[in-house]
């Protein structure tokens, strides 16, 4: 090979001269051709560095752009659009209906056609016309072969670097959709399975049309790549949305269903969970009829998150629930509450609100630990806080609790709360339960809808709710005529006899012939209690709703116990024969001594 002097760098030959000493017209001695092509092989490479670089960047800016929140329909769209147009003219995500439904989704390969749905979608401006199934319904994968199904089950990605006429109707949803994308000039297809921690979630396929070069290769690698790092992305949103649907239903599960029939309050109630998973936790309601007609009322609120806080809610409501059923007064209920919150091995503590209404007096009986004051609403439509002592939240150990009563007129409505309702990122609470007492002011709705209040669904501008919230609507009224009959009995042994003919006549004044005997057994036994331990009875008291409630008022303070009696005794067999014969029976201390009840079902009014 031709040997001949290297030119120096920088220096510049007139073409002519160099033609003339054997060089070729670019400066280089035609015995050079060899390091010519090592230039060009270097030059080469170094562009395959550069965009070997530049794929590594953009896979790194994916990082920052895919999966900003745990969302999985937005993670979806992020990733379609962070294709768009550098990478594809068009893009499309689809997941396994499985993973939208909280399932595992498939970690071995499905059999079957893999039921899929149309998650995100997005292409350029020339492509808008196009008809990809639409966003939220059930993608289209068959007839055999379509493209995404070969993806899907065998997991592998697939590649149609220029398009046959005969294939666009296995990339379309439909022969219409195919049409299009062959006279809009889509040209290139490739699809890419979305796989994290060995679970197929579903795949994303893209499009190429006009002038723009087909896929290669190297684009399919490129694009499984930035696929299985969305899928991770994808995974954790379906793992999140598990864990709050699991904490949601069991948040759901936990509190009542339906709001008992009560003797003169009419009660709506609304729980409405964060969007924020991280938000869902321990708030609950109650609606506890008790005797005389009168109804319990309760709110509290957890103080954390997720399944914990959920678990901790179910314990201190059972416990509130069954301490209501023995008709202990709102302070004394919250200071056991206390005591079994300290209990429990989470350590958590929890705010609580606790409200008893007596139709006949028509006054609310109000204890709070820790908790928002309770908002009455008057008939006018008027808001204004009711002044409730806070208290201490429960498991601070801090007892005991101060109640208050407060006299309400009818048609006036008690809103208790949870702070989900009001809490706000940007504003103290003290200006957010003025936005609440705003919100409320004017014309009252119908009851069903009052639970809805305008202006705090959302937490200031950011438009999502960061915790949960419990609404508790209650509107207040007197028995209807009839509802209730009291007399006062004498104390002497002529109060059986009395209570009877008294119980006798109602029954029948009621249309109930049919409980006559029963409650006249009902109310003997009761007195004779009342004569025997009490020191004589004081009032009858008969209670017409969903059921009837018979009532005998005394002044002992010991209340009464069923007991085994030998079968020699003579007695010990009344509340025995009570249990029996009624639906449920009980006892509660009164200032003045006790009161004993029991209820009985009447025939054709639904059981609540």
């Amino acid at each position: 090979m031709f040997q001949g002097p290297v030119t120096p760098r920088g220096e510049v030959h007139d073409v002519d001269d160099d033609r003339s000493r054997g060089r070729g017209v670019f400066g280089v001695r035609t015995g050079s051709l060899r390091a010519m092509r090592v230039l060009r092989h270097a030059a080469a490479a170094v562009g395959s560095v550069t965009a070997a670089r530049s794929r590594l960047e953009w896979l790194n800016e994916a990082g920052d752009l895919i999966g900003t929140t745990l969302d999985l329909g937005r993670t979806a769209q992020e990733l379609a659009d962070f294709t768009v147009p550098r990478m594809a003219d068009g893009a499309a995500v689809d997941l396994l209906d499985s993973v939208l439904r909280g399932g595992e989704g498939d970690r071995v390969g499905g059999v079957g056609v893999p039921l899929t749905r149309a998650m995100a979608v997005s292409v350029v401006d020339r492509l808008r016309h196009l008809e990809p199934d639409p966003v939220g319904e059930l993608t289209t994968v068959q007839p055999t072969p379509k493209y995404v199904y070969q993806c899907l089950t065998a997991r592998r990605p697939v590649l149609v670097s220029r398009i046959a006429p005969d294939q666009y109707e296995s990339i379309a949803p439909s022969p219409r959709a195919a049409r299009l994308m062959r006279r809009s000039g889509v040209h290139s297809y490739m699809a890419v399975p979305l796989i994290a921690r060995g679970v197929l979630l579903g795949a994303a396929d893209f499009v190429r049309a006009g002038g723009r070069p087909s896929f290669t290769p190297t684009d399919l690698a490129l694009a499984w790549e930035l696929a299985s790092k969305a899928a991770v992305y994808i995974d954790n949103a379906r793992l999140y949305s598990r864990e709050r649907e699991t904490v949601v239903t069991l948040q759901r599960a936990l509190l009542p269903r339906t709001a008992p029939s009560t003797p003169g309050l009419y009660v709506a109630s609304s729980y409405r969970p964060a969007v924020d998973p991280s938000g869902v936790g321990g708030d609950w309601f109650d609606v506890v009829p008790l005797p005389s007609g009168r109804t319990a009322l309760v709110v509290g609120d957890v103080m954390g998150h997720g399944l914990a806080a959920a678990a901790t809610m179910g314990r201190l409501r059972s416990v509130a629930r069954t301490l209501l059923g023995l008709d202990i007064a709102p302070e004394r209920v919250l200071a056991r509450l206390d005591l079994a919150a300290r209990d429990l091995e989470e350590d958590q503590v929890a705010t609580c609100l606790c409200a008893v209404y007596d139709p006949a007096e028509g006054t609310f009986r109000l204890a709070s630990a820790g908790h928002l004051p309770p908002l009455l609403i008057g008939a006018t439509g008027e808001p204004s806080f009711m002044d409730v002592p806070p208290g201490a939240p429960l498991g601070a150990g801090v007892i005991p609790y101060d109640p208050v009563t407060a006299r309400v007129p009818e048609r006036s409505r008690l809103m208790l709360y949870t702070d989900g309702l009001v809490k706000s990122r940007s504003d103290d609470i003290e200006t957010q339960l003025g936005r609440l007492r705003e919100a409320v002011r004017g014309p009252l709705p119908a009851l069903a809808d009052s639970c809805a209040v305008p202006g705090m669904r959302l937490d200031g501008g950011a438009g999502r709710r960061f915790d949960d919230a419990v609404v508790l609507v209650a509107e207040a009224g007197a028995f209807a005529e009839g509802e209730m009959f009291v007399r006062s009995l004498p104390s002497d042994g002529s109060a059986a006899g009395e209570a009877r003919r008294l119980v006798r006549a109602q029954l029948e004044s009621w249309s109930l012939p049919e409980l006559v005997d029963v409650t006249e057994l009902v109310v003997s036994e009761l007195v004779g209690n009342a004569l025997r331990y009490g020191g004589g009875p004081n009032q009858l008291r008969l209670v017409r709703h969903d059921r009837l409630c018979v009532e005998v008022s005394d002044t002992g303070p010991d209340l009464p116990q069923i007991q085994h009696a030998p079968l020699s005794a003579e007695g010990g067999r009344g509340l025995q024969l009570i249990n029996m014969l009624c639906r449920r029976w009980g006892s509660c201390r009164t200032p003045t001594g006790k009161v004993v009840w029991a209820e009985q079902d009447i025939a054709g009014t639904a059981a609540t």
